[in-house]
């Protein structure tokens, strides 16, 4: 049987078919390029931090380049970050002056992404953050860049959080109308309370109003998990979890949100960088638990991906081009099929079709238990060419697929097995 997680509010089925969406992290933070959170990290001041904005001028900025290596790398959907924690907005919002129009650059960097985007046929997501150490009201936590400044936190008293989370719910509801329809609403995320400093979680965000907002004006939309309140999806950061994840017993809709490297925003000296053999392999590992893969580039302050993220981008599209369909509408096997070691499978229900990910490529022969009576035809996938099968004589009802000696030229090489009816 494969795992059936209860309906949600929102739209999932194209989700949960497409299964490959690109993250988007961009901010001022790209200027110091040392961390989307180097104003917490290095408890960098509101006013320290103004040069960024003051200088901010992303002159080589193509949207259409970026929505063109998306969807090359077989991305389906994507997700930009409208606002991080440190409070800049990506749009022209009404409701504040630290904008992308008020920077150098002057225009809107929202609406010229979503259009190109649009018009490569991806869905279009927004992460909004309900953190932003920027916002005078924005009362400290333990995260605030300022929860080691004294006089910062006295002044506390005079802050009152009602107010940002009304600037929250204003800017959400602006999102919501101001840019056609929006399939996925990307929140981030509630703060833990520690000994120092209260948490910050759904009564502070004021979630259930936000929701009934947004499912006003977007009925379909996907929301995330991270307001306290559940509803569509999981989303495991930075780790691959070891099953179809649940919630309380029950399986869920989720989606892994992972890094080309040790961080979300453009990082110049970071160096811990993901291969394409890891990146494909993290994409599969995924589908073959019932989950999505969110793979995330951070552009530089000038605006481009730039070349670490883009030779990565066309390595997986390179593989996607002719291994896609062992990824789009595909889920966990049924759980009578045995995966051989070193492999991953996934199962396209509607085709009765079960492919084989071989992520270590064995000498000649690749044995499958219990599946000699299952299996009509079987071929590589990257080149259609058949792979030879012989069933056990022993009564075992096992399949042995005849290999090549040299694994074919792919970064996962993928069998494909056409099931009986």
């Amino acid at each position: 049987m494969i795992p059936i997680p209860e309906k949600t509010p929102g739209n999932t089925e194209w989700f949960v078919h497409d299964r490959f969406g690109m993250f988007i992290h961009w901010g001022l933070y790209a200027m110091p390029a040392r961390h989307e959170w180097v104003k917490s990290y290095e408890r960098i001041s509101t006013e320290q931090y103004e040069k960024y904005f003051k200088f901010f001028n992303p002159d080589l900025y193509d949207p259409k380049v970026w929505a063109k290596a998306a969807k090359n790398a077989g991305m389906k959907y994507f997700v930009i970050t409208t606002k991080h924690h440190e409070g800049f907005c990506l749009w022209d919002s009404e409701y504040t002056s630290y904008k992308a129009t008020n920077t150098p650059y002057g225009k809107d960097l929202l609406k010229p992404v979503v259009d190109a985007f649009r018009e490569e046929g991806l869905k279009v997501g927004f992460y909004h953050s309900l953190l932003d150490w920027h916002h005078p009201h924005y009362t400290v936590d333990a995260n605030h860049p300022m929860r080691d400044n004294p006089e910062y936190i006295a002044r506390d008293k005079d802050r009152d959080l009602d107010i940002y989370a009304e600037y929250l719910y204003k800017q959400s509801e602006e999102l919501m109308t101001k840019f056609g329809q929006i399939d996925i609403l990307w929140y981030d995320f509630s703060v833990a309370k520690t000994t120092r400093f209260e948490g910050k979680g759904k009564d502070q965000w004021k979630s259930e109003k936000l929701i009934e907002m947004v499912r006003k004006h977007q009925p379909g939309i996907i929301i995330n998990d991270r307001t306290q309140i559940d509803q569509d999806i999981k989303t495991p950061e930075q780790y691959q979890p070891r099953e179809w994840l649940k919630v309380n017993g029950k399986p869920v809709i989720w989606e892994a949100c992972q890094t080309f490297s040790g961080a979300w925003g453009y990082h110049r000296d970071e160096e811990t960088w993901k291969s394409v053999d890891m990146l494909v392999q993290m994409l599969i590992d995924s589908v073959s638990k019932g989950g999505n893969l969110l793979l995330n580039v951070g552009p530089t302050a000038r605006g481009e991906f730039d070349d670490r993220a883009l030779e990565r981008l066309q390595g997986v599209g390179t593989w996607m081009k002719r291994h896609g369909r062992s990824i789009y509408g595909c889920t966990q096997a049924p759980s009578e099929f045995i995966c051989p070691k070193d492999s991953r499978y996934t199962y396209n229900p509607k085709t009765n079709t079960l492919y084989v990910h071989v992520f270590a490529w064995p000498f000649r022969h690749l044995f499958l238990d219990d599946m000699a009576d299952k299996v009509e035809y079987a071929q590589l996938l990257n080149d259609g060419s058949e792979i030879i099968m012989n069933k056990s004589s022993g009564g075992d009802n096992l399949l042995t697929l005849n290999l090549p000696v040299k694994k074919p030229g792919v970064t996962v090489p993928v069998i494909e097995l056409f099931l009986k009816k």
